[in-house]
């Protein structure tokens, strides 16, 4: 249960836990919670020898990235691959932290991870379209040479579609970036206190507006969610008060800009964005995907 469901060792010693199996099975005895902590140690010294076995002897494609945490620390994780029946395997394999995004780094610290488990037959490895992991792809093929390079190493860079297609939805909004931006800021006005956020309940509530979401602000890396916040913006735009009726102005412009997008003059719209074939393929189908 500690592993399945993630709970703390300490659940042993709860109250209305020990109380719960009391019922269940009076004739349970009950481990303390060194004796879980030790059985899921084993537990784990177990699979993790299955699983090194198992990425030993076949070919896999990795998915990584690295990011900077809030303390300023950067991080890399390792973590889910394609094995040989061609099954995506979902685990965090490594979860360490890095001395900087810089390609060579990165490169360093994948070849030590891979030795770690070891694995010396990668088909592919999947990162975003940072520079950085140019460099870091150029660095492991400097090491993965000879019969284990699958035509000379040339699909070993998989760039991950997902961040592609952010950037090209970025792209695209960038006409409307400061309507965006509006409502951005003053979503972040209203969110950033009990008060404020207090009296935009009221003013839901005299306008009579029906919505079980609550304004929600956007994530940089997922264009998703700026669409989830302009969608719940446009529910709440009666709700006009002095703190946050700046956050409707500019509803009109965004709508304007959505059926600029993606309304009936798409193709136009996306010619006047960008003239590319690329963008023109994902843009269509970024748009189908998440937003039809």
């Amino acid at each position: 249960m500690c592993i399945k469901d993630n709970q703390p060792f300490k659940i042993v010693e709860h109250e209305g836990f020990r109380e719960l199996l009391k019922d269940a099975e009076p004739k349970f005895k009950m481990p303390s919670r060194w004796t879980v902590a030790r059985d899921c140690l084993k537990i784990y010294g177990e699979e993790l020898v299955k699983l090194k076995k198992s990425l030993a002897t076949q070919r896999v494609s990795f998915t990584t990235d690295t990011w900077t945490s809030v303390q300023n620390i950067n991080y890399m994780c390792l973590a889910h691959w394609i094995n040989d029946d061609w099954k995506m395997c979902k685990r965090i394999l490594n979860f360490p932290q890095i001395g900087s995004h810089q390609g060579d780094a990165i490169g360093k610290m994948l070849l030590d991870l891979f030795a770690q488990w070891g694995i010396d037959r990668v088909f592919t490895i999947t990162l975003d379209n940072a520079s950085s992991n140019d460099k870091a792809i150029s660095y492991l093929k400097k090491f993965f040479r000879g019969p284990e390079a699958i035509l000379e190493n040339k699909f070993l860079h998989m760039r991950c579609c997902a961040h592609i297609l952010n950037l090209v939805v970025k792209d695209g909004l960038i006409e409307q970036h400061d309507s965006i931006a509006r409502i951005r800021n003053a979503t972040r006005y209203v969110r950033s206190s009990s008060a404020r956020l207090e009296k935009f309940r009221k003013c839901v509530e005299r306008e009579k507006i029906k919505c079980d979401k609550m304004v929600c602000l956007d994530v940089d890396t997922r264009c998703n969610s700026t669409f989830i916040m302009l969608e719940v913006a446009v529910k709440y735009e009666g709700a006009n008060c002095q703190c946050c009726s700046f956050l409707f102005i500019f509803l009109l412009e965004y709508v304007g800009a959505i059926r600029l997008l993606f309304g009936n003059v798409f193709y136009k719209s996306n010619k006047k964005i960008n003239h590319k074939h690329f963008y023109e393929m994902y843009f269509n189908y970024y748009v189908f995907i998440l937003f039809s």
